[in-house]
């Protein structure tokens, strides 16, 4: 270890700093900072024993005072010391920067003493002699290793005494060199994975040259490398030295560092603990942790997200425990939960600026008519979008495919044209981490009535029913969920099938969309595009539900539910075979007093568009403000749009992040 020896005479500041902490609760200058325990339910690592280290002075300190006798502490105080007593003995006067003020006024040692009023003049002089050596340990925990101090008592004889603490700290310590060396397995290892966890801890590191030098900085910066260490392969790895050499007279500070992996960690067996009512695969097929990978705890905390989310477990706890009798070569992993109740019923009620109240009951029964399946079952309640589903789902297969069926029947009421639709869907489909995939067969039918049928064609009311087989692909890159500051979305829809009412045709259906998130300087701005086709002969009378329209709250603001499709001569709007929809969001953090809040300021630009033919599209654009919160569970927009074609000022609300 690399020890930054400077030939002059050397004071070691650690036993100050020992005394300091025993009194003051502060952290030993070099000594490793232990690591938050870890949160309930996240894979838990080992602790970390790690031997202290010093921070040593390499030029000559001023001479400290004459030995004197300490006060014993007065009986009865207790607290921080910056309480405040009712009756006091004495004032304190801090005068120095902005920079130190505050810590010295909330710890100097003297703070202890003013609720002891009986104090005499010869114990105080002995107080404010030792109160310079306590003010110079306090500034050193901010970097500053050669203040000037002057402690002084003001005031006549026999009046109440000022204690004048100025304090002028000197030029702050800045990094001179780091030094960061490895120990253990991962010193050895040229396995690219190891050797790119090296590279990654020296380049992450906190404390580059130049930086300034605080005991705060300095712990965190060692806790930091400590737990990209730990994160991976490493779980019993460790803070084998740390030094941090100060020289005052250059106000410069020489760091060391060394880490010690300890061996290489990979998964064994799986001990799953909680599992009554379902079938023992379960777990193993949600929890997709292989046996022989390199130990990841992010691999392990998506895994428990992954149980927790199934809606088969109320809580999920995935850790391993690296002791000294696990082979590191199979560590077993630990997997305890929570079984959810059989089965389920959920009310809801809520607004919607598109549909007004509306009502929903779900009823869930995790394992139906005695089977591994599950079947959630949903009734909503809405003027404009009344529903009824019925919704079967398998257990994952070793590849994470599940079976799934739907029944479903709807009525969409869009101001004169009534629309009562029926889909039977089967396939299959994968969620991934970031990639789902669906494959499926679908039946669809919808009958058009009301009053803005008269004088329509069923083709132009979208009367009609078809079969169809579908793929869907949906890739989701963003960079924290459901609060991405960066990243991008990617969706893909294609399918084909024949028209079964009137003329039998064949149809081809397509649906592309993308979402990019880009961070600014100050905020952030969302784009997003989405456009689709149907290809089939103009006599094919294909059902709405497989046609286009568009508007409200997650499309085009500024307009009603649907309001845009293609006008009809009846004045009605009628669904049409091409779509195109972009938007353009800026996303500017409210922030109070300099910190961030929880709230967003945001302004838009959407537009959208339906037609029969390309050439006929013609865009429909909204404009206008929001407010989003990032609440607990999503977040929820409040946004006023201007619909420039519709000459309407409407409010939206939405909830969550989909794409």
């Amino acid at each position: 270890m690399k020890n930054f020896s400077i030939r002059r005479a050397r004071a070691v500041l650690s036993a100050a700093a020992i005394a300091l902490a025993s009194v003051f609760a502060f952290p030993v200058y070099g000594q490793a900072p232990s690591l938050p325990a870890a949160t309930t339910g996240a894979p838990s690592t080992p602790a970390v024993t790690r031997p202290s280290s010093s921070v040593t002075q390499t030029a000559p300190p001023p001479l400290p005072p004459q030995p004197v006798a300490p006060i014993d502490t007065p009986q009865g105080q207790v607290g921080p010391t910056a309480s405040s007593p009712e009756v006091t003995a004495f004032d304190i006067a801090v005068r120095a920067p902005d920079s130190v003020r505050g810590l010295i006024e909330t710890h100097i040692e003297l703070q202890r003493y003013r609720a002891v009023t009986d104090l005499e003049d010869a114990e105080l002089a002995r107080l404010v002699e030792l109160a310079e050596r306590n003010v110079r340990n306090l500034v050193g925990t901010l970097g500053y290793f050669n203040p000037t101090i002057n402690i002084t008592r003001e005031g006549n004889a026999g009046l109440r005494p000022t204690i004048a603490v100025v304090v002028e700290p000197g030029p702050i310590t800045q990094i001179k060199a780091v030094d960061i060396d490895f120990a253990g397995e991962i010193a050895q290892s040229a396995e690219a994975d190891a050797i790119e966890q090296r590279q990654t801890i020296q380049r992450n590191w906190r404390l580059p040259p130049g930086q300034p030098f605080t005991q705060d900085t300095w712990d965190g910066a060692k806790t930091q490398a400590l737990r990209e260490l730990v994160a991976r392969r490493y779980p019993t790895g460790r803070i084998a030295d740390s030094l941090a050499d100060i020289d005052p007279a250059s106000s410069a500070a020489f760091l060391g560092l060394k880490l010690d992996s300890g061996p290489t960690y990979r998964l064994g067996r799986l001990d799953v603990s909680g599992v009554e009512r379902y079938n023992p695969v379960l777990v193993p097929r949600l929890a997709r942790l292989k046996e022989g990978a390199v130990y990841d705890q992010q691999e392990l905390l998506e895994a428990q997200q992954r149980l927790a989310s199934s809606g088969y477990f109320d809580s999920a706890n995935v850790f391993i425990n690296p002791d000294s009798t696990a082979d590191p070569a199979a560590t077993p992993v630990q997997i305890q939960v929570r079984e959810t109740k059989l089965k389920k019923v959920v009310l809801g009620i809520g607004l919607t600026t598109d549909s007004g109240p509306r009502a929903s009951v779900e009823y869930t029964h995790q394992k139906a008519g005695g089977t591994d399946w599950r079947s959630v079952n949903r009734i909503n309640i809405d003027r404009k979008n009344p529903s009824l589903e019925t919704e079967w789902t398998s257990l994952p297969d070793e590849a994470n495919w599940r079976w799934a069926g739907l029944a479903k029947i709807q009525r969409v009421n869009d101001d004169g044209l009534l629309t009562d639709s029926q889909r039977l869907r089967f396939g299959r489909n994968q969620i991934g981490e970031r990639i789902d995939r669906t494959v499926y067969l679908q039946y669809d039918r919808a009958r058009v009535s009301g009053t803005g049928l008269n004088g329509l064609a069923a083709v132009e009311a979208g009367d009609g029913s078809a079969v169809s087989a579908n793929y869907i692909w949906t890739g989701r890159y963003f960079d924290s969920l459901p609060f991405p500051e960066k990243g991008y979305g990617l969706g893909v829809q294609l399918g084909g099938g024949y028209t079964l009412s009137g003329e039998r045709a064949p149809y081809l259906r397509a649906v592309g969309r993308w979402l990019g998130i880009r961070p600014l300087e100050n905020g952030r701005v969302a784009i997003r595009a989405e456009a689709g086709v149907v290809l089939a002969k103009n006599s094919a009378r294909l059902p709405s539900t497989e046609l286009f329209r568009t508007g409200g709250d997650a499309t085009v603001r500024g307009y009603g539910l649907r309001d845009i499709g293609i006008g009809l001569p009846n004045g009605s709007v009628g669904p049409g075979r091409y779509l195109a929809i972009a938007s353009v969001e800026y996303q500017r953090p409210l922030r109070r007093k300099g910190l961030l809040t929880e709230f967003e300021n945001t302004f838009f630009i959407d537009a959208g568009a339906v037609a029969d033919k390309a050439g006929d599209l013609r865009p429909s654009v909204g404009i206008g403000t929001g407010i989003r919160w990032k609440s607990p569970i999503g977040p929820l927009q409040f946004d006023v749009a201007y619909g420039v074609k519709a000459r309407q000022l409407r409010l939206h609300t939405s909830i969550g992040f989909v794409f």
